[in-house]
């Protein structure tokens, strides 16, 4: 691996972790040189929602590759982009009774953020975007200002200006009633709170520590925007695709976002791929307002839509992972039980699940004995302290058993030393 090290910046960081050379994939599993197996429940931190080389969307790539289809087209017209706005339409947006139009701004999760604040500062004339506390949104700038982790946001190397950090649901424990700061602050015209464009928010914490907010909360801040006309901005970019079991996190909650972001899985196939979807009226952009080289990557395009087609047509996949995600934590409150010494905290919704320990190097050590028995998993919160789970939706019941097995006997050989 001497090349790694001497080639490689050192800002490389899951391969520190997993200090061995990956090969091959299929599925749920991941092989290393040596033919190693690995189980994944890390899933490309949540690219990957439908495995490794999933066969169906590999076919429908190999097939437009083999007939020479477009690969690279900025933002013109092509066969597989139409085919893949109509599939999103006809699979996603009207079935939910969702109005969006779609901008493709790049082709990652940061690229979907930066659109959506720029947009929403153009259309309202505000500057100031609202964000939560242990919120992540993405590593460039304007990402970065909305992001909480300190440490992610001392990279910037600048001032991380025009964002207002308000608490995320339970912040408190329940000791004062939902929003009353923020609220406070918008009434006050005292408080000095610079009257914000947008509020943004992730209706479940992917690296802030898995923290799912309570259906209630997110219905509570939509009213609370659409009282005071604040753009609502859901960045579904980790949690999206069916993470949660619905295909956006926030469905359970009967809103619907004035933007909603989605990037990692919505490409199906682990190929870069983003998302900004805007309610029509936002749609003010000048041509070429918002572009970027690779905002449309047509092997993604094809790959998105076969996974539209087979996986969205019907709820299949919404019941398997909703049913697979209570699996987890029934397992997950007995280990609870198990170790009461030890303050364990299960959280999550759907397949985004997780354990919080009280360290970031208990909940490290849990990660690597997992790894030196086959299990690849990564631990997220501000401290490292939570035990995160991002399995691929389609894994069968055999694997989540093998998995949950290696987390107890990883836990244990921890807790119990």
């Amino acid at each position: 691996m001497e090349i790694f090290s001497k080639l490689e910046s050192e800002v490389r960081s899951y391969s520190r972790g997993w200090p061995v050379v990956f090969d091959r994939a299929q599925g749920s599993k991941l092989f290393d040189e040596t033919g190693k197996e690995y189980l994944d429940f890390f899933a490309g931190a949540g690219a990957l929602n439908y495995g490794h080389n999933n066969p169906a969307l590999k076919q429908a790539l190999l097939d437009y590759i083999a007939r020479d289809g477009v690969t690279h087209a900025l933002d013109m017209f092509t066969v597989a982009k139409r085919d893949f706005l109509q599939t999103l339409q006809d699979n996603i947006l009207l079935p939910r009774e969702l109005d969006y139009k779609v901008v493709f701004p790049g082709p990652g999760g940061a690229n979907a953020v930066e659109a959506a604040l720029k947009l929403a500062r153009k259309v309202t004339g505000k500057e100031s975007v609202i964000n939560f506390t242990n919120a992540f949104h993405g590593m460039t700038l304007g990402a970065l200002s909305v992001t909480g982790n300190s440490m992610k946001r001392g990279g910037a190397g600048v001032p991380l200006v025009h964002a207002t950090p308000m608490p995320y649901d339970r912040y408190f424990d329940g000791a004062y009633p939902d929003f009353l700061y923020f609220e406070r602050l918008l009434e006050d015209s005292g408080s000095g709170l610079n009257e914000p464009a947008a509020v943004i928010v992730e209706a479940l914490q992917g690296e802030g520590g898995i923290n799912a907010a309570r259906l209630e909360w997110l219905k509570g801040l939509s009213d609370l925007c659409e009282r005071h006309n604040i753009l609502l901005i859901l960045d579904d970019v980790q949690m999206g695709c069916g993470r949660t079991g619905p295909f956006f996190s926030f469905e359970d909650a009967g809103i619907k976002p004035d933007i909603v972001c989605l990037s990692k899985s919505i490409g199906g196939y682990g190929l870069p791929l983003a998302l900004t979807l805007i309610k029509p009226e936002l749609d003010v952009w000048e041509p070429g307002e918002h572009n970027g080289t690779f905002r449309g990557i047509n092997p993604a395009f094809v790959t998105a839509a076969e996974a539209l087609r087979v996986y969205w047509s019907d709820d299949k996949l919404e019941r398997s992972t909703r049913a697979k995600g209570e699996r987890i934590a029934s397992v997950f409150d007995e280990i609870v039980q198990t170790y009461p010494e030890a303050k364990l905290v299960a959280k999550g919704r759907g397949l985004a699940r997780g354990l919080e320990f009280q360290s970031g190097e208990l909940a490290n050590s849990v990660c690597a004995e997992a790894f030196e028995r086959g299990l690849l998993m990564e631990t997220s919160g501000p401290d490292g302290e939570v035990m995160k789970l991002l399995p691929p939706l389609t894994l069968n019941d055999a694997e989540l058993e093998q998995g949950l097995e290696l987390i107890g006997e990883s836990i244990r050989a921890v807790l119990t030393k």
